[in-house]
């Protein structure tokens, strides 16, 4: 939390993270082609994913929505505190400090396809990734010589390495049906050599050049809190009673793995 103690007692993880950045990261993904590189052509854009996310009713947050709130534990080998003895945090907090969600994106492109999102404080590692999953194609043209074939993966990761990474599968030299995953990096600093630029940095200057691009226009804003109202009211009235429920260094509560285990899936992580 960075000693931000007195606003995260205010805040939360969904209010902090899930509620802009992560909705952003989702919409860039999941719209459509704009009609132009200007900003309001992209924003256009984006707005339509927010409003076509599948509303949340209480059944719905139940089953699927996790949240959790860090213990005391070890990242990097050093110590670090539970998130209850931080300085300005209650003795008894119930503010999550990790969240997990299943959401639908209803319309024609994404109908029936989960979009599974994360986010928490004392995690394993500091990443911010995108992970997209292929499908098995409906025909496998080699099912009869090939063993069982890995999806192939999309991976976009934008902190700590700007990198742009595929995973496919390949034959082992020697074997007759064998495959192996393998990754197909670009990595940005390799190619362009350029400076690493802070995010805030890149806005400052947008700012000064007039270019909104990057900026949530308003009704952007209304429809992203729109997608996470309901399920912050839920939290709110229904305190969490199991809060630690996940140690610092890990990635977060064993339900969070639940969710996607029952959908007989898991998080990527390295």
């Amino acid at each position: 939390m960075e000693h931000r103690g007195k606003y995260y007692e205010k805040a939360g993880v969904i209010r902090d993270i899930i509620q802009n950045h992560m909705m952003q990261l989702v919409a860039l993904i999941a719209m459509e082609p704009p009609v132009g590189i200007d900003a309001d052509s992209i924003r256009d854009e984006k707005l339509k994913i927010y409003k076509s996310i599948q509303k949340m009713d209480n059944r719905y947050i139940n089953k699927n929505v996790v949240i959790g709130q860090y213990d005391s534990g070890k990242i990097a080998n050093k110590k670090v505190i539970s998130y209850r003895i931080e300085e300005n945090v209650a003795e008894d907090s119930s503010i999550p400090t990790f969240a997990a969600m299943k959401l639908y994106i209803d319309n024609w492109r994404w109908s029936g396809v989960p979009f599974y999102i994360r986010s928490g404080k004392r995690m394993a590692k500091k990443i911010t990734e995108i992970c997209i999953q292929f499908k098995q194609p409906p025909l496998r043209m080699f099912k009869n010589v090939c063993d069982t074939f890995e999806q192939n993966l999309l991976i976009i990761t934008i902190e700590p390495k700007e990198k742009i990474a595929i995973r496919f599968g390949v034959k082992v030299p020697h074997t007759y049906k064998h495959t192996y995953p393998v990754n197909m990096d670009f990595i940005y600093d390799d190619v362009f050599k350029d400076r690493i630029h802070s995010p805030y940095e890149r806005l400052l200057l947008d700012c000064l050049d007039g270019d909104l691009t990057l900026f949530a226009r308003q009704d952007e804003i209304e429809a992203m809190w729109n997608v996470v109202d309901t399920a912050i009211a839920r939290i709110e009235k229904n305190p969490q009673k199991d809060f630690p429920n996940y140690k610092a260094g890990t990635w977060g509560p064993e339900e969070a793995d639940l969710l996607l285990k029952k959908d007989k899936k898991i998080w990527f992580t390295k």
